[in-house]
């Protein structure tokens, strides 16, 4: 029976049945189904082409089916998929040394997960190890508010959003929130019971909201003042968005453990949660663990998505890509008043809107196919392959100032008389 269904199920609206009667409902309803992607394209199951602005929630930096990743994945495939982490994999060992080196952390060490979520359990399990070290109630983690951070319950606690919070309270109550623009708050908020400071250099679910360097600092001093650890989450900031390998170093502030994910393996599950100083010493051999972490075929993706973006200049493309559509941004605010602000870093860019409805504009430009996503009720997120080329960014340029158009008639039709 279920042959049969697959079988005679090859258009989007057959696919979509099969969703709305055997998938769980975590996830918005849709009625768009892909099948392939190329570049910085999806193909939908009945053949339509879209432009993807949103790599999968910057997640395909390389864009879809990279070449280099397919052959790096194919090949190990061949070779060598699972050992479990009683033994080491030549990937996974080359993995950890990459990315210390790409950190500028000679004493790195890497513990590898499967997603942004992991990664960032990893590491409030690795910073309560480490306070605990210190006196047993140190145990606490300072986050933001807006930030995002996870789903599990202990990410979940510590992502800053209430309404996120409430379907699954009570929580354990080990985290203290304080305003994403507040320093004084964040340093009364660390003290001697604090192990983490858990911060985006570049908050991404909370409105692409740039931190200020005095937030920053605040965090940096805290930390040292009480002997927490800083953790920058990067699961979207990293692997070269924002046109450094890291966020972290395109700021004066060096924290402590960085987590990554999303883009790390494009598109491939795969995460990592890696630190350096005392931070890499803190779990011993049976405080933490995962079946599928540093698999050799993801880690083998990794890797040649760190290859790809050293040897093809990629991270001077984005600073160029960035640079053109923030100034065709600018342009449409300047043409349609609609542009309050365009914000973020690389190619993580936020633009507020004024007068029209975020969720109006992403599905105006969807009924265009092209892919963006609002992360607010003003704000639509921008967060296309790192290799986007000049033209796809131009083409989406347009498809954006005929959504805002479109939206800002719907609002004028809309305004009470």
């Amino acid at each position: 029976m279920t042959g049969d269904m697959i079988g005679t199920t090859n258009d989007g609206a057959g696919w979509v049945d099969v969703a709305r009667r055997h998938m769980m409902r975590t996830y918005p309803d849709t009625d768009v189904v892909f099948v392939s992607g190329h570049g910085s394209w999806l193909v939908d199951a009945d053949g339509n082409e879209w432009l993807d602005l949103l790599s999968g929630i910057a997640v395909t930096g390389l864009g879809h089916a990279h070449p280099a990743v397919t052959a790096a994945v194919c090949d190990q495939v061949e070779r060598l998929v699972h050992t479990s982490n009683l033994f080491l994999t030549t990937p996974a060992l080359a993995l950890a040394e990459r990315l210390a080196d790409l950190a500028g952390w000679a004493d790195g060490r890497a513990f590898f997960a499967q997603c942004g979520a992991t990664a960032n359990e990893a590491a409030i399990k690795l910073a309560r190890r480490h306070g605990k070290q210190q006196h047993p109630d140190k145990v606490r983690v300072v986050t933001l508010e807006g930030s995002f951070h996870g789903r599990t319950l202990a990410t979940l606690e510590a992502t800053g959003q209430s309404s996120k919070h409430a379907p699954f309270a009570p929580l354990a109550g080990f985290v203290d929130t304080v305003p994403h623009d507040d320093p004084a708050a964040l340093a009364t908020a660390v003290g001697p019971d604090t192990c983490a400071v858990l911060l985006e250099i570049v908050q991404g679910e909370g409105g692409v909201r740039p931190l200020r360097p005095e937030m920053l600092a605040a965090a940096r001093a805290a930390c040292d003042a009480h002997g927490a650890l800083l953790i920058a989450d990067e699961v979207q900031t990293g692997v070269g968005r924002t046109g450094t390998w890291f966020a972290f170093q395109q700021t004066d502030v060096v924290p402590d453990v960085v987590t990554l994910a999303k883009a790390l393996g494009n598109g491939l599950p795969i995460g990592a949660c890696l630190a350096h100083g005392a931070a890499a010493d803190a779990l011993h051999p049976g405080d933490h663990a995962t079946t599928f972490g540093g698999n050799p075929v993801t880690a083998a993706a990794a890797l040649a998505v760190l290859d790809v973006i050293a040897e093809q200049g990629v991270l001077d493309q984005v600073v160029t890509r960035s640079a053109q559509l923030r100034m065709g941004l600018a342009d449409i605010g300047a043409r349609t008043g609609a542009v309050r602000e365009v914000r973020g870093v690389g190619l993580l860019l936020g633009v507020a809107l004024e007068g029209v409805a975020a969720a109006d504009v992403a599905a105006s430009c969807r009924s265009e196919r092209l892919i963006v996503n609002a992360v607010g009720p003003d704000v639509i997120r921008l967060a296309p392959p790192l290799t986007l080329s000049a033209e796809e960014a131009d083409l989406a340029l347009g498809v954006i100032e005929r959504a805002i158009d479109h939206a800002a008639t719907h609002a004028r039709r809309t305004e009470p008389v």
